[in-house]
């Protein structure tokens, strides 16, 4: 028997597109199509097979992918996420629902919003915690003139979670962009922290002092934790960040700590390339610092 759930494309297949991919499949969701600008080439082999194990319809194009899709979920690269939208937009039929989870700015989602226009229902959409282990259950924040309509469609067919922000697209995403300056931002302060401490051999007795003040948290979970996240999203995650400080000045606030995160979430993210380090996340604890302090060494 055919299903009557709502057919779904990602475009993106990352990190987030997969795991919400792999959640909707198994909540019993049949039809469900991705493209990657990866794909055709060496580097997307990888996400291809997530795409084969999850059992989604591998497409050939974005314009591919959206056809008969009743909800495009686009996810991803913060800088890619206007091409997305130019991309999809004359090929769409039907008014699908568009929602726009990528990290960006609230003016970047707008500008996204008028590309479609009339041709699919814009939603702002904001991942506001890690996409694992909850998957397409992972909360959303969604806003814009469809976010209570979508988010009906979500919840009762999807079994999806979320909270509706505001009906001005925008909304969502200031959210988003305005606490990555915490959250990023304490990573890179871990980084830079502990990679000082690690070389000044006093990285135990930093950790040690940082509970007198932070009592409540266990510091070598929260050291391991930033540093693999930095190492291995660290350059995704600095193209986020200039999207907080384009967000920032949107709203009149200079991003002066803001262009600091950026710099070493992207240096984060390069040393996580190298072997070492690589193989060090697998092992975490002092490995991974001790990897990533040699491999910072000019």
């Amino acid at each position: 028997m055919s299903s009557n759930k709502p057919r779904l494309c990602f475009i993106g297949f990352g990190e987030a597109g997969q795991a919400i991919a792999s959640g909707l499949r198994e909540a019993g969701v049949e039809h469900i199509a991705a493209w990657d600008i990866l794909f055709p080439k060496n580097d997307g082999a990888r996400l291809r097979e997530v795409g084969e194990t999850i059992g989604a319809r591998l497409a050939t194009s974005a314009a591919d992918a959206v056809a008969n899709s009743d909800i495009i979920v686009s996810a991803v690269t913060a800088g890619s996420s206007l091409d997305v939208a130019k991309s999809v937009a004359p090929h769409l039929a039907g008014n699908p629902y568009f929602l726009d989870v990528n990290s960006v700015s609230p003016g970047r989602k707008k500008e996204a919003a008028n590309i479609l226009g009339e041709a699919a229902r814009y939603v702002d959409v904001a991942i506001l915690a890690p996409i694992h282990p909850k998957r397409h259950q992972t909360p959303l924040l969604v806003a814009g003139p469809h976010a209570q309509a979508v988010m009906s469609l979500l919840i009762d067919e999807l079994d999806m979670r979320g909270t509706i922000a505001s009906d001005e697209i925008g909304a969502a995403a200031a959210l988003k962009m305005i606490r990555g300056v915490m959250i990023k931002g304490i990573e890179a302060l871990t980084a830079e922290c502990f990679l000082a401490a690690q070389r000044a051999g006093i990285a135990p007795e930093v950790a040690a002092s940082l509970t007198n003040n932070y009592p409540t948290l266990d510091w070598q979970k929260v050291i391991d934790y930033n540093l693999e996240r930095m190492a291995s999203h660290g350059i995704r995650r600095a193209e986020e960040m200039e999207q907080v400080a384009a967000t920032l000045r949107e709203f009149g606030v200079a991003p002066l700590m803001t262009e600091a995160i950026v710099a070493r979430q992207r240096q984060m993210g390069e040393l996580g390339k190298q072997e070492p380090v690589r193989i060090a996340k697998r092992e975490g604890g002092t490995a991974m610092l001790d990897a990533i302090e040699k491999a910072s060494k000019p």
